[in-house]
């Protein structure tokens, strides 16, 4: 293969990969896992020590690659020095990136279905049904970033710095493997998602969502059954270990079948503009 079409395809698998970002920005806003706020961040296909994400905007008026910034891993930097503002938060992104090499897409967000465990003590978020497979059969980990202010830090939830962005990042376990967690929550604040890609990223971020929903209704119901002296009597089950196990396969396997309608319908949506857009082929 020449020079020349490897710089090509190098050009095509990037512009492909963009495209899907901006996507990915849309689908997360239409789905309400973002709104105003919220950011989603995929590994340079080509270039591993870059990531790559939206800068200083809502997630929805992403439309182009000029809205979109490069970052080295190993400092969140800008890979150009001129890039205008970025997000701050950007040490979530680069510190996932740089602990783990397989992760290649982070995703966080504020989605109001998971605020309930995030600020309640004592009421763990779990998968409660199938498409929530790839949370497993424990208690989601709750990460609480106040322990890791340094003096002069501005404690106002955000990972404003490299130091709370490894802390979040350790928050998932392993270290150059594979992380044990794909989903973290972020106590007082909202949740992180990470996957191998961005397909998987998106699905895990909007069942995430979909779960807590599912999860806070339930107990709702259950409440209003037994009330709240024979709550706890009445248990709450979510997956078994083998059940956790069977549904995450089960979701990478056919998560491609929404991805394709989540896609269809942000290019049906006249909110959101991509000039990276074609059609995509079966």
């Amino acid at each position: 293969m020449t020079t020349t079409t490897t710089a090509t395809n190098d050009d095509d698998t990037l512009t492909a990969a963009l495209r899907d970002l901006i996507y990915a920005n849309h689908i997360l806003h239409h789905h309400g896992v973002v709104d105003a706020y919220g950011h989603v961040s995929i590994r340079h296909p080509t270039d591993p020590s870059v990531y790559i994400m939206c800068g200083y905007m809502a997630p929805a008026m992403v439309s182009s690659p000029a809205d979109l910034i490069h970052y080295h891993v190993s400092t969140s930097d800008p890979v150009d020095p001129a890039a205008k503002k970025g997000y701050s938060e950007r040490f979530i992104h680069g510190e996932i990136f740089r602990r783990f090499p397989t992760v290649n897409c982070v995703i966080h967000s504020h989605a109001e279905e998971v605020l309930p465990y995030v600020v309640s003590t004592g009421v763990p978020m779990r998968a409660v049904y199938h498409m929530a497979g790839f949370l497993g059969s424990t208690p989601a980990k709750v990460f609480d970033i106040d322990p890791h202010y340094r003096d002069g830090d501005q404690r106002d939830m955000l990972v404003r710095h490299a130091h709370t962005g490894t802390a979040l990042a350790g928050c998932f376990g392993g270290v150059g493997e594979k992380p044990h967690e794909t989903v973290v929550l972020m106590k007082r604040h909202g949740f992180t998602a990470i996957a191998e890609n961005l397909v998987t990223a998106v699905y895990r971020a909007i069942y995430t969502r979909i779960n807590a929903e599912a999860q806070t209704k339930a107990m709702t119901v259950a409440r209003n059954m037994y009330g709240d002296q024979e709550l706890q009597k009445a248990g709450f089950e979510g997956l078994t270990d083998l059940q956790g196990e069977g549904c995450s396969l089960m979701c990478e396997q056919y998560q491609d079948k929404p991805w394709r309608l989540w896609v269809r319908e942000v290019q049906m949506n006249p909110l959101y503009d991509n000039s990276l857009r074609w059609e995509l082929r079966e």
